[in-house]
């Protein structure tokens, strides 16, 4: 068995919370400056350029890129071979995200009860979602996730008759009811199958994808440009002020489900598109 001190999974998780609110990451920066090139519309061309300097802003002065600095969800996977030492890993994870909003200056946006309200003062407790894997590393995501778009996130229990054609019309409905809401230009994780939770999570495990990766299988990354293309032909654009960019990307995973149902999430990201990782 390899050890583990839970004092590292702490140290990671403070540096990432920090880092992934104030400093957009490459794949995002890249697929902006490429969407503002091909964007034809001079008012949505102008928001892109004022995202992508807003980003530059963030990073050079060590501010915040965005006053909600959201929610933390963390997806932890742990090889079957590592034994954590030193305490216990979701105390430690929290730790983190304490440690890393307060020295990061962060706003702190979680309450103890969702109808009382009260503000726990340290942004914990975050959200974990664990998975044991072969071999003997840990792997760690951080997802900083704001609520404008989280709010504008969907779920549906389709017919299976319904298709792949339902799960087209589920995600252009989702995406037209949220309009500017959410920040656009936005990214669009799918989960298709499993159960209603199940789909919800692979929503949000689709989120932590690079962006600009496709799908393993063919068929779904030709769905996810389909998606995309029938998204943008929306003309929402960023901001909501119109144009062709309303999303920067669609990724869809997938999992087996039951004969009798087709369950689709859909959970909207804004375009300050907030992850990382890191290998332990």
């Amino acid at each position: 068995m390899r050890e583990v001190h839970v004092r590292l999974i702490t140290d990671e998780v403070e540096r990432m919370c920090i880092h992934s609110n104030k400093h957009l990451s490459k794949d995002v920066v890249t697929c902006l400056e490429k969407m503002k090139d091909e964007e034809t519309w001079p008012s949505a061309k102008d928001i892109l350029e004022l995202i992508i300097q807003n980003a530059e802003t963030a990073s050079n002065t060590h501010v915040p890129m965005c006053q909600d600095t959201g929610l933390v969800v963390v997806f932890l996977e742990v090889g079957q071979e590592v034994q954590f030492k030193g305490g216990y890993i979701e105390d430690a994870i929290n730790e983190g995200v304490r440690r890393g909003y307060d020295k990061g200056q962060l706003r702190k946006s979680v309450v103890r009860d969702p109808l009382t309200r009260e503000n726990t003062g340290d942004n914990t407790p975050c959200i974990i979602h664990h998975k044991i894997v072969k071999g003997d590393k840990v792997k760690l995501t951080v997802i900083p996730k704001g609520f404008g778009s989280e709010n504008m996130s969907r779920i549906y229990m389709l017919k299976p008759s319904q298709g792949v054609q339902g799960v087209i019309e589920s995600v252009l409905e989702t995406v037209e009811i949220a309009g500017p809401n959410p920040c656009p230009p936005i990214v669009v994780g799918v989960g298709i199958g499993g159960t209603f939770e199940k789909a919800a999570l692979l929503a949000k495990k689709a989120l932590i994808r690079p962006l600009g990766s496709s799908n393993e299988d063919s068929y779904y990354a030709q769905l996810e440009e389909t998606i995309l293309n029938k998204v943008n032909d929306l003309g929402i654009g960023p901001q909501g002020f119109g144009g062709k960019t309303t999303a920067l990307k669609v990724h869809i995973e997938t999992a087996p489900t039951h004969i009798a149902g087709l369950p689709v999430a859909i959970n909207i990201g804004c375009h300050a598109y907030r992850h990382m990782e890191v290998t332990i």
